[in-house]
């Protein structure tokens, strides 16, 4: 499916085509189950195997959307290296994503949202009390005020 566009519908992938999937399926520790079906994969699997596919696309802009929800650290740890990889190719990449943990420590840019823009800049500038408060109000109780 990730080589559609670079083969056309109901056309045969190239060797080249071939070569690239594999790679990525290799990339993310998946190429030992590539015959499965992704309904017999684990989460964890199965979120490889979608960042394997946008691996073969060669895009110049991916778009994340809770890609470390469900899957274990063995996962977390490879998607993180292949991101960073990605971002030494001068790819960009958009991850959304609700985890206020680790993850955000990884981000170049941050972006605060809650119905409207609330912050924008580094993990400093956006991870403040007020800006996390304005966020999510009253919902979240904040035991340092210094959050990063």
């Amino acid at each position: 499916m990730a080589r559609t566009v670079h083969t056309g519908w109901f056309r045969k992938p190239s060797r080249a085509s071939k070569e690239i999937v594999k790679d990525a399926l290799l990339r993310v520790g998946m190429l030992e189950l590539r015959s499965r079906q992704i309904g017999e994969l684990s989460g964890g699997q199965q979120q490889r195997v979608f960042l394997a596919r946008a691996l073969a696309q060669q895009a110049e802009l991916l778009f994340f959307d809770e890609p470390f929800v469900g899957i274990d650290k063995k996962t977390q740890a490879i998607m993180f290296d292949v991101f960073e990889e990605l971002k030494s190719q001068g790819k960009i990449l958009l991850v959304v994503t609700h985890d206020l943990g680790t993850t955000l420590t990884k981000c170049d840019q941050l972006l605060l949202l809650n119905k409207q823009i609330i912050a924008n800049g580094s993990l400093k500038e956006v991870m403040t009390a007020d800006n996390i408060q304005r966020a999510y109000g009253d919902n979240i109780f904040i035991l340092n005020r210094e959050v990063v």
